[in-house]
């Protein structure tokens, strides 16, 4: 599949991606790339985020990709995992926080920390890394374990975001180069 032929959404996590992060930068270059709003960035609730997603699936014309990221990633497996959604082709997850250290947080709903465990109703990878302070890579292998992901190692990377030094990111682009001509 070419990105063009497909709507492309982006779900970034807490506090939404800044203009440096790779989220963002994707967006700008990918024609058909559009951000899921959500309605509290700061405070998000996971109703409401997986909902979002779920809007976002639903009102697009096209095959939808997801990309994913940390908290985002979590929304994006209720919204697949609990709702009825027909025109996902695939889904490309970065980050995913681990339950335990997502209670940790304050500010996040701790109905996040309750991950969905069934397989996704598409094809799927997830990105982890071996240093990410929100999730072990042992947990992050047990999650595409249960969701029928693909796992990639993306080595000592942090959280994976431009804090972590991953701005442009070209790696992952690759990476989800690879996964859309796979679809």
């Amino acid at each position: 599949m070419r990105s063009r032929d497909a709507s492309i959404l982006m779900v970034p996590g807490l506090g939404n991606s800044g203009p440096d992060h790779w989220q963002t930068r994707w967006q700008t270059k990918l024609p058909t790339a559009r951000r899921v709003d959500q309605a509290s960035w700061d405070a998000p609730e996971r109703f409401l985020w997986a909902e979002a997603v779920h809007a976002a699936i639903v009102a697009s014309d096209r095959p939808v990709i997801i990309i994913a990221h940390s908290l985002g990633v979590i929304a994006t497996v209720d919204a697949l995992t609990s709702r009825d959604v027909q025109n996902v082709a695939g889904a490309f997850l970065v980050a995913p926080p681990e339950e335990e250290r997502l209670l940790a947080l304050p500010q996040v709903d701790p109905a996040f920390a309750l991950f969905p465990s069934a397989p996704l109703p598409c094809p799927s990878v997830l990105v982890a890394s071996r240093n990410d302070p929100y999730a072990s890579l042992a947990s992050s292998e047990n999650l595409a374990l249960d969701w029928g992901s693909k796992m990639i190692d993306a080595g000592e990377a942090g959280h994976i975001n431009s804090e972590s030094g991953h701005g442009p990111w070209p790696e992952g682009l690759m990476a989800f180069a690879g996964f859309l001509n796979k679809l």
